[in-house]
């Protein structure tokens, strides 16, 4: 009998999943959480949206789902997240106490204090009185983010480089939920992720994610990755995951973690310091793994029941590249967007996953967003191979067969790696 999972998002990250565990030979469907981005899931399985199922929990009762997979975090605080946990409906993510190393970034820094992981100098403040407080203190460039962390935050990060920039930005901080200010180490940065399951860690992937909207690192941090890569790490040789996530095992063990996690790392002085965890699949890296893992369905479903799972690789998806073509605007709210066609010149040979597109008329349109106007991301390219070289070249040999005006990506995926003499 086919295993069902049910999916609980929208756009490439749904698509790319579906597709990914129903060629792996699940049956898929997916509650799509937003008003766009229905199009890329709705060419793979079964669709549920909000208006018609304002709960997804008539949607579980008719599918009866096996596994399901979140794209985000803010499930856990909807009263429909309350019944999935109260009935123990298997769950791609964490929950109760242990989705804070997520939600709650003050939460993480203490953690990581606690048992002597490596966290950049952070503090939390309500409003720019304290801020400024804070730099007279403790004068340094911080990231600045939002305590609480979702897709919805008033604050998006920002990343300042001098104390300079820090004093600029703060005035300019919407404080509703306060302000989480962490130490700026550099740009050495790579991740890495690991399932928790039965008490026990397995490591996954080491990945890097591309999060300025610009070639060259130029830009703003944008809402999601612009690509990244990532490569089969089950032994952990880069020493991550012993020294960021191993660690927090007793506290993993006493919450009852089990899922996904992810360490974003940076690498300062030989020493790494974890910066942020994340409890769910990666947009970006996620959907590479999966296809590296010759038994996704089975180990998806054993971890979100806290079994202990065997993983088997494929032998020729070492490496994995993903990479995401931006339309007009991205990542800018500006004041209006025309619905933009898009064409494709040729057939893609990789990896195609629709993000934030229509589909009209037997035609592709960027997507209308109705009262929050801003650029586009179109879709996300992404090949795995046995060398990361074959996998960047399939991408970016394919990307430029989409056409929309004003469109455009990042043309330095895979070329600054850290840390440098990695196998990257």
């Amino acid at each position: 009998m086919r295993l069902k999972v049910l999916i609980l998002g929208v756009g490439s990250f749904a698509h790319s999943t579906m597709s990914i565990l129903e060629q792996a030979g699940a049956e898929v469907g997916c509650y799509l959480t937003r008003n766009y981005g229905h199009y890329g899931p709705s060419q793979v399985g079964r669709i549920w949206n909000t208006i018609e199922h304002p709960s997804p929990l008539t949607v579980i009762e008719e599918f009866q789902p096996d596994l399901l997979i979140p794209m985000s975090i803010d499930w856990h605080g909807t009263s429909w997240g309350k019944e999935i946990r109260k009935n123990k409906i298997p769950i791609l993510c964490p929950s109760d106490s242990a989705i804070k190393i997520e939600s709650e970034r003050n939460f993480a820094s203490q953690l990581c204090q606690k048992f002597m992981v490596p966290f950049p100098k952070s503090f939390v403040v309500e409003n720019l009185i304290e801020a400024e407080k804070l730099m007279q203190h403790e004068p340094r460039p911080y990231v600045l983010k939002n305590p609480l962390c979702s897709p919805f935050s008033p604050i998006q990060t920002i990343v300042c480089e001098s104390i300079e920039d820090t004093f600029g930005w703060l005035g300019r901080m919407n404080y509703e939920e306060g302000l989480f200010l962490q130490e700026y180490l550099g740009n050495r940065e790579v991740g890495h992720f690991a399932f928790v399951t039965n008490g026990r860690i397995y490591s996954l992937v080491t990945n890097q994610e591309y999060k300025r909207a610009f070639t060259g690192n130029l830009g703003p941090v944008a809402g999601a990755p612009m690509g990244g890569i990532v490569q089969q790490d089950p032994h952990d040789q880069y020493g991550i995951a012993k020294k960021l996530i191993v660690p927090l095992l007793p506290w993993l063990k006493k919450t009852n973690f089990h899922g996904p996690l992810q360490v974003t790392a940076i690498q300062k002085q030989n020493t790494w310091y974890a910066i942020e965890y994340n409890v769910r699949l990666g947009v970006t890296s996620g959907t590479l793994f999966l296809q590296m893992l010759e038994n996704s369905v089975e180990t998806l479903v054993q971890v979100a029941q806290n079994q202990p799972i065997d993983l088997q690789w494929k032998p020729n998806a070492q490496f994995g590249a993903s990479i995401t073509l931006a339309g007009f605007g991205y990542p800018y709210t500006i004041p209006t967007v025309p619905q933009l066609p898009i064409q494709l010149k040729d057939p893609v040979t990789c990896d195609l996953w629709w993000n934030e597109v229509d589909h009209i008329n037997d035609a592709l349109y960027t997507a209308h967003h109705e009262d929050l106007e801003k650029g586009h991301r179109i879709a996300d390219l992404t090949s795995v191979q046995n060398s990361l070289s074959e996998s960047l070249s399939e991408i970016y040999d394919n990307i430029p067969k989409i056409h929309c005006l004003g469109s455009y990506y990042r043309q330095d995926i895979g070329k600054t790696l850290w840390p440098p003499g990695t196998g990257f």
